[in-house]
This record gives structure tokens, sequence and C-alpha cells, in this order.
């Protein structure tokens, strides 16, 4: 980064090397933000024209006209962000004049019949209208507020603009282009921007070249906005917009910058500004030429409106974002949508509630924007239609970070957590080599066989003391909220529901649950001698590491000593759930009293060490980021490396419809088609050669999803379940069950070869196999009214995650 006095001394060299400016201008761009540009696709509204300010290269603003009205209703307002909304926009730029009301009488006279006594109190209800019936998120640049008024729009706004233009008071003199307009003094535009700073306000800012100003006075009004940011960090970008002459203005004569001179600012602005501000060009201002401005470091595009005009540069419209795209590729970059919010800033120190929870909503697993595809994991009944025939084919480029893990996958090399990474978050033309890379180590490890196991799933009980922010299935004592009433099986019923699964041809029942309170360890082991009384024939694969965890503290018994009696008394094999992420960090806000992540890997690890198997999960799309998923694999494969324990891994997309942390807007909606693909992947890749079968879940991502992870690594499509209650619980819409006549035309339609499995991947008996074929329906499964069986709350409840006990 240079200097002040570095980047003083630039602006005054006669002959500047532009082409080893740019050069050098790149290569901070490169190396802080790799292939990708970015840009928002934005729905342009413009609430008012009327502004008491008077620039003299302006023709966005206008003065009222006699039987005109001169603010958009709120209807009009929500109309246009409607059509913004169906077209893919993520932001509504509301773009507005200067105070009016204190110039025009007419603006008054509006506001007053509006309801509103000032054109911001007008646009902070537009806004709040916009993202609480839309969803998209506003953006505005509605010039000097006042303190009190930069509380209100932060409410429903979750970043704000305010352009300084420049930071030359010698430009507001008499014959200079912002004389006459009193908010366009830079003393006035830099108390804002600081005032911005101080309320936490994210914040576009940026210059005007070409309005009379030296290149001296660009680098100083550069040098000022990095003054700001490095007191309060708010900066998001700054754009270098390029000055255009347009008739009817006073500036109609006036020269436009050349091409050069934008390209040196862009180049200056890039090695003056900090990495994590992003610099940005309006590409519509660059004519045909827009693809240079990438020579000069820039890393994005700022807003494309696919629906409106640029209301400010009438004359120059947007490039279609197929053009966009397609020249951003040829000079060798990946185009990725984004929101209005930079990823760094979407946390409550920095975003209201509700723009925060609507943003989420719209954000990827790198917090940029979710495709505009409609799909959420569990409801969505078909893949994105670009996904129809297999990986899409994207333009772009391929990213050093991704290249390096890549080859390193092909060589079979042990991938490092940097590694990992970069394949979790392949994009444009990467994705399609992840997934082809991963399909050719699935038919070197497994051929194309496609296994599963018929099982029933229990749920014993949805009755839970332990509060994890994802779960919709687990209820307080006797709550009866979201998902129905709250039941406890007694074990009489457990049993039965095992014969019952073994009539139906099923090798397998799978038992998990809430954490009653009663709950103790030998609870645990009464419901596995019940079931192995009742069939001795059923493998049971049962009860989590929380669960086993548990029982063991409420007996005081150790893990190993505990898990020995849990096998002698029937005990198969164990899910591999309650894992989440294995990381910390996202457990403290996903599932703080939970197993930690230490603890999780112990429980397993012991296991293993006793000659019980398990399965490794994982639970993503939610608050986790990409770096946090490659440390749950890398966790996953040193365990195995260390034990060979796992017999497979699962990826469990988040559901989010009705789980309480997406609810309550704290999450993102689920996993996006691209990262879920990625993950299954990533995961056969990384977790190569040492966990064999890589599983995906159709009653997480419906048979048509599952069909498709089988061409991106998967073996396994896990069980057909019979009676599943714990995704429907959190809005899952695929259903309770996956017969073998089912899963067999899943497997069949992906080109593979469908065999049924035992839990511990043998072939089951032939005879097993036939019943499991043409099934009677499972008797009634209503849960019966709560009764706790004498189960008695202890005075202390075992909350491993917080080391302690309540």
């Amino acid at each position: 980064m240079l200097t002040d006095a570095e980047a003083l001394a630039l602006a005054e060299d006669p002959s500047p090397d532009l082409a080893t400016l740019c050069a050098d201008a790149r290569a901070r761009r490169d190396a802080a933000y790799g292939v990708v540009v970015t840009y928002s696709p934005k729905v342009f509204i413009p609430l008012t024209m009327l502004c008491r300010d008077v620039c003299h290269y302006c023709t966005f603003t206008k003065p009222p006209k006699k039987g005109e009205r001169s603010y958009l209703t709120p209807d009009e307002v929500v109309a246009l962000a409607e059509q913004g909304k169906a077209a893919g926009c993520r932001e509504a730029l509301f773009t507005l004049g200067d105070k009016p009301e204190l110039r025009y009488e007419a603006a008054r006279l509006e506001l007053a019949e509006l309801g509103f006594e000032t054109t911001v109190a007008y646009l902070v209800h537009c806004m709040e209208r916009v993202l609480t019936e839309t969803g998209l998120l506003p953006h505005a640049n509605p010039g000097i507020l006042s303190d009190a008024e930069l509380a209100a729009t932060r409410a429903w706004s979750p970043s704000q603009g305010i352009m300084l233009e420049t930071a030359s008071a010698r430009l507001s003199e008499k014959g200079m282009p912002h004389y006459g307009s009193p908010d366009k003094e830079p003393s006035v535009r830099l108390d804002a921007l600081r005032r911005m700073g101080a309320h936490k306000i994210p914040t576009t800012s940026g210059i005007l070249i070409g309005i009379g100003e030296t290149r001296r006075e660009q680098v100083e009004a550069l040098l000022a906005l990095r003054e700001l940011h490095a007191e309060h960090g708010h900066l998001q970008e700054v754009i270098v917009q390029n000055f255009r002459a347009k008739a009817g203005t006073k500036m109609v004569d006036a020269p436009e910058p050349s091409l050069d001179e934008h390209l040196w600012t862009l180049a200056m602005a890039r090695l003056i500004l900090p990495d994590e501000v992003s610099l940005q060009a309006p590409p519509n201002l660059a004519h045909a030429d827009f693809p240079r401005l990438l020579e000069a470091g820039i890393n994005d595009w700022g807003g494309v409106s696919p629906v409106t005009p640029d209301h400010v540069n009438p004359e120059a419209p947007w490039p279609e974002l197929e053009v966009l795209e397609a020249r951003t590729s040829e000079a060798s970059h990946t185009l990725l949508p984004r929101l209005t919010v930079y990823p760094r800033f979407l946390n409550t120190e920095w975003t209201e509630p509700a723009p925060l929870a609507a943003a989420l909503k719209l954000a990827d697993g790198q917090l940029r924007s979710r495709p505009h595809d409609d799909w959420v994991n569990g409801i969505s009944q078909s893949p994105p239609a670009a996904w129809s025939d297999g990986p899409p084919a994207r333009l772009g480029a391929i990213s050093t970070d991704f290249a390096r893990a890549i080859k390193r996958a092909e060589a079979e090399e042990l991938l490092e957590l940097e590694d990992t990474e970069a394949l979790l978050t392949a994009r444009g033309p990467e994705l399609a080599r992840l997934v082809e890379l991963a399909d050719q180590r699935r038919w070197e490890r497994a051929g194309d066989d496609v296994t599963y196991v018929v099982c029933r799933n229990i749920n014993y009980t949805n009755v839970c003391y332990f509060k994890c922010g994802f779960c919709a299935f687990s209820k307080g004592r006797l709550a009866e909220n979201l998902r129905g009433p709250a039941y406890l099986l007694d074990v009489d019923e457990v049993a039965r529901r095992s014969v019952e699964a073994w009539q139906r041809g099923g090798t397998e029942v799978c038992l998990q649950g809430g954490i009653h309170p009663g709950f103790t360890g030998e609870w645990y082991l009464d419901v596995l001698r019940a079931v192995k009384a009742a069939q001795p024939e059923i493998h049971v694969h049962a009860f989590s590491p929380l669960e086993v965890w548990q029982g063991a503290a409420t007996m005081q018994w150790t893990l190993a000593d505990y898990l020995r009696q849990l096998k002698e008394a029937g005990l198969g094999s164990m899910p591999g759930t309650a894992a989440e992420i294995l990381d910390d960090e996202v457990r403290a806000v996903l599932c703080p009293d939970k197993v930690n992540t230490e603890q999780w890997l112990e429980v397993m690890r012991t296991a293993h060490s006793v000659g019980v198997r398990t399965t490794a999960t994982i639970m993503f799309g939610h608050v986790e980021r990409p770096v946090h998923v490659a440390r749950h694999l890398h966790r996953i494969r040193d365990l195995q490396r260390e034990t060979g324990g796992f017999t497979e891994f699962v990826p469990l997309p988040f559901v989010p419809e009705e789980a309480p942390i997406a609810l309550k807007g704290k999450a993102r909606y689920g996993p996006t088609f691209d990262e879920t693909i990625a993950l299954h992947a990533t995961a056969r890749l990384a977790l190569d050669p040492w966990i064999p079968s890589i599983q995906t879940s159709w009653v997480k991502l419906g048979p048509e999803g599952a069909r498709h992870m089988l061409g991106a690594g998967v073996n396994d499509l896990g069980g057909t379940l019979m009676d599943e209650s714990i995704s429907r619980a959190a809005g899952a819409a695929h259903g309770q069950e996956c017969p073998p006549e089912r899963m067999d035309e899943i497997i069949a339609a992906a080109g593979r070869d469908a065999y049924q499995r035992t839990t511990l991947y043998g072939r089951p008996d032939a005879a097993q196999v036939a019943r499991s074929y043409g099934a009677p329906p499972l008797a009634d499964t209503t849960p019966p009214a709560y009764d706790d069986l004498g189960l008695k709350r202890p005075a202390t409840l075992i909350r491993p995650g917080l080391a302690g006990v309540s």
C-alpha cells in the first residue's frame, strides 16, 4: 500500500508508467480477491428527482412541474422492487436528491400529502416496505443526514452510500461544478462519512474524476477516504466514476477524462486503499471499453440492473449480464453476484436485525448472493434448471488455489486445509472440474454400484433439554410448538416397531431421539435389550455421541465402560450425528450446550476402540463458513486415519423452513445447490481413500437431488427410513420413506447399479431382500399422548458443551 508521500509523488509525475502502475494494481487485486469479480444485481428506485443542490454536470435532478408528482408513491416503489425481485435482483437502490423540501414548496406539499415532513422520513418508510414486503435489500444514497436520520435509515438499510466526489474545496468556488451546492462542500461530506462510520453503517463512497480536479486532488480525496476507513473500518467499496458530459447541463462542452486517465486513477486507488475495500468502476460509463477497466485492478462492477435504466446516466445503458459475464471471463475472471452489503459486515455489530435477517436469507456460504434459482434445500422438488443435464458449463477462470488443490487431489496427495477450502468454494468452471474428478475417484473406489440399507428410523422422544438452534424436532417438555406435541415411546413400543421393521424386509433400526431430562445411561441399555429380545436378528444402529456422553455421565461411568455395556446389550453401530460442524466457533452459536468438538471426537475414538463402528456426518448451510467445513472434514479424516472406525461420511444440508435459528433470522437459508454438490465432491477427495463410502440424504435433497449427487462422488443413498421425523419437523417435504422400488429407480436413472447392503456394508440375506419389496404399510405410528413413564427430572442436568450442569 502506498504511503501518503509516495502517492502524492506519483500524482506529480509528468510521465507516469501506466503499464507498470496497472500491473502493480492487478497484483494487489489478485492477491486479495483471486479471480472473482463481483456485481450487485439491483433495481433502481428513483424516489424523487428533486434536489436542493445544483451540480453543473447532473441531469438526474429536475425541478418540480405543475400537475406532475415529484415522488414515487409507496405502492409504485414496492411494484418496482417486485419487478426487480422477479428478475433476480437482490438490491433496491434508492436514489434521490438532497433535502428538496428545503428548496421547493412543491416538495413540502407533496410530502405532507404522503404523511411525512421530510424526504428522509419518507425514504425510511419506503425502505421498510421494500425490505418487509419483497425481501430486497435497500441501499440508499440520501445525501447529508443528521445522526437521528442515520439511525433511522440504518434500521432498514444494511448499507448506504455517499460519494465524496472530491476533497478539494476549490471545486465549490464560483464557476466550478459544485458552486451553489452546499451539500457538496468537502468538509460537509467528510463529516457525513465520518459520522456514518461512527454509526457503524457499511458505506459505499467514491470520487468523480474529470470535473476540473487535478491528479493531486484525486489522490488527496483517496487518501482522505483511506484515513476515514482507518478510523472506523466502515468503507466497503470505493467507486472511481468518470465524468460524462450531458446535454442540457452547464458542463455539456467540458472535456471527458480519457480511458488512460481513468485507468491511472483506478490503479492509484487500488494501491492506496486497503485490500479489504473493494474497488469499483461502473461498466456502462466506459461503453465498449469497459473490460479494460479490469486492467487497473478493479474487483467489482457495482450495481447492474436487468430491469431499470441508470437514471443518473440514462444515456449509458448497462451491458447485458451475459455480455458482462463473457467479457469478464475473457479477462480471466469469474463474475459472481453479491449483496449490497459486503460479507464482513453481515453481523450484529454492523447490521440491524431486520436487514441482517433479510441479507442472510439471500446469502450463500461466502456471504455473497445466492443464485437466482429459487432452490431451497428440503423444499424444492427438483434441482435448479441449470443442473438438469449435469454440471452446467460456466464461464470464468480457474484460481491459483483451486488449480493447486485439484492437482494434489488428482495425485492422491493428502490435502492441506487451504486445499480443501479451495475445493469447497469452487465456482464458475471450477465446479465442473471438481465434480468430474470426484466422480472418477468414486468409480475407482466403488465402481458403478450404489448401495442402500432397508432400515427404520425410530425417534423415541422429541422431548429434549438441549437447545440446538437448528432443531425443529425437539420440544421443551409438553410444548406444542412447530410440528406437534411432545411424546415419549416406551421400550415395548420401540421393540414392536423393530419387529415390524424386520417383517418389512429391514435389516437395521436406527434409534435416536431428544435427550429427555429423565434419561439415564440405564434407559438406553433397557431399550437395546428390549429390541434384541424382540427381534434378535436386526442390527441396532443407535445413539449419537451426545446421547452416549450424557448416558455415561448420568451413571458416572467412563465412556469406554459404558460403550462396552451398550455393545453387550446389543448395540451394533452408532450414527455420527450431533456433529453438526466440528468447530467450536460454530458450535458456540449453533449448539453451545452440546458436546464440543473434542468431546464428540473422543466418543467416536472410544467407540472405535471397543469395536463399535460409526458413521460420520456434517450438517451445513447455516452459520458456518467454508473454512469451518474444511476443518470438520480434516478432523474426521485424521480420526479415521487413527482408528479406521468410520463406515461412511454423510453430508446433511440444513433444512431452514422451520428451524428456529432461521426463523429468527440468524442463519442462512440452507446451502445453495452448487455448495451442496461441491461439499459431496470435496468429501470424496478430502477423505479418500480412508472413508470409502460417501452417502447423500434423499430426505434432505429429495430423490432428484440425491440422483444428482450420485454424479459428484456419491456411492450410497443411505436408508429407506420407513418413518422419518426429524427432517420433516424442520420443514422437509420429501416424505417419510423411500422404499426399495423407488431407490432402485433413482439409481437406475443415474445409470448405476443398485444393491441393498447391511449397516456395515455386507450383503443382506436374499430372503430378507425379497421381503423388502412390496412391503405392507406400517401400522399406525401416531405418537401416544405424552406420559413421562415415571422418568424423573434429576436435580442437575448434564450439559457437556458448557462443561457443567444446570
